[in-house]
């Protein structure tokens, strides 16, 4: 079961990576980027990553190089340009990978925060080679906030989220999420929108065993938000039933969240390994949400500190309805 947030985890906003390959998605992340940059007063380091594809028929000549280096440092110059007036940082990096250089960057800049945006494709390819997009929010240590295809470019409203969803299922990695939810919506002076997702209720009337009541799944989501917490607003709670995923991207929808945040796992071992069950949930939010998708990852002994703190007997069937964020 999660534990409250604690209030003194409020987020600060120093440093943020703003990883781009100069496509259309990665514009779209940009003023993201920008508005939450001026109202923290965060520095934006902006990084482009050039990982040349050499194989022995087609190996890169110095001048295709050069020729890439070139237009690579034309696009930085154009995202110079956009971030006029905010603290802010360029680099290109020769990289084996994305995740290589972005992991550099994450320990050398001290980051705080990514923002990065994603085709967010769907599909066999994916699940077997992955997306950059994912690495990079399965992998890092600190928060990503995802751009998907489906985002409003008009969402990031000054940088302020006004309308908080998170949607947690009491694992570990939703408890590591739980305080950055919390967080914004005191910064933001926000409605924190809890929501869990739970199996059709045919279903639970066939199995009984173990599972949480209503009641109880209620008081959970409440037990989130710490007595102390200042909240200008109330939080709203939601039980839902069905997929996790297409229940938390209508529910974003009908609530007009302007921001859903999400615990996910690591990538234990190579990413492209993952099973679909394992990964679906996290993914198809962030491909199909209409606002960004902040995911927090669970750290690795961040289960052993969790499991300490439920109390023995607290197992249930039941927080397995969000597995595969």
């Amino acid at each position: 079961m999660a534990s409250a947030v604690k209030t003194a985890e409020l987020i600060q906003l120093t440093n943020i990576l703003y990883p781009t390959d100069f496509s259309e998605p990665s514009e779209q992340a940009l003023p993201f980027a920008t508005a939450l940059a001026r109202r923290y007063g965060a520095t934006i380091h902006a990084l482009h990553v050039l990982t040349p594809i050499v194989t022995p028929e087609s190996g890169m000549t110095g001048i295709a190089i050069q020729a890439e280096v070139e237009t690579a440092s034309k696009y930085m110059s154009e995202i110079d340009s956009q971030l006029s007036g905010v603290e802010h940082m360029m680099s290109v990096e020769n990289a084996i990978s994305v995740w290589e250089a972005v992991e550099s960057a994450i320990r050398d800049y001290a980051i705080d925060l990514i923002v990065i945006g994603t085709h967010g494709r769907t599909g066999v390819p994916r699940l077997l080679l992955g997306s950059v997009a994912e690495e990079v929010f399965r992998r890092s240590p600190c928060p990503v906030m995802t751009v998907g295809p489906a985002v409003r470019t008009s969402a990031h409203a000054a940088g302020r989220f006004r309308r908080i969803l998170f949607a947690s299922d009491y694992s570990a990695a939703s408890a590591a999420a739980a305080p950055f939810a919390v967080s914004l919506a005191e910064n933001n002076e926000g409605r924190l929108l809890l929501m869990h997702v739970t199996r059709p209720i045919e279903q639970r009337k066939r199995d009984q065993k173990c599972e949480l009541s209503v009641a109880e799944m209620i008081h959970r989501l409440y037990d989130i938000v710490p007595k102390e917490a200042h909240l200008s607003i109330p939080p709203e709670v939601s039980i839902e039933y069905g997929s996790p995923a297409e229940r938390i991207i209508e529910a974003a929808k009908q609530r007009s969240a302007d921001l859903i945040v999400l615990g996910v796992r690591s990538a234990r071992g190579h990413l492209g390994a993952a099973t679909h069950v394992e990964r679906r949930t996290a993914h198809e939010v962030v491909a199909h949400a209409s606002c960004p998708v902040l995911t927090v990852r669970e750290l690795e002994d961040g289960v052993r500190k969790q499991r300490a703190k439920e109390p023995e007997g607290s197992e249930t069937c039941d927080p397995g309805s969000l597995n595969g964020s």
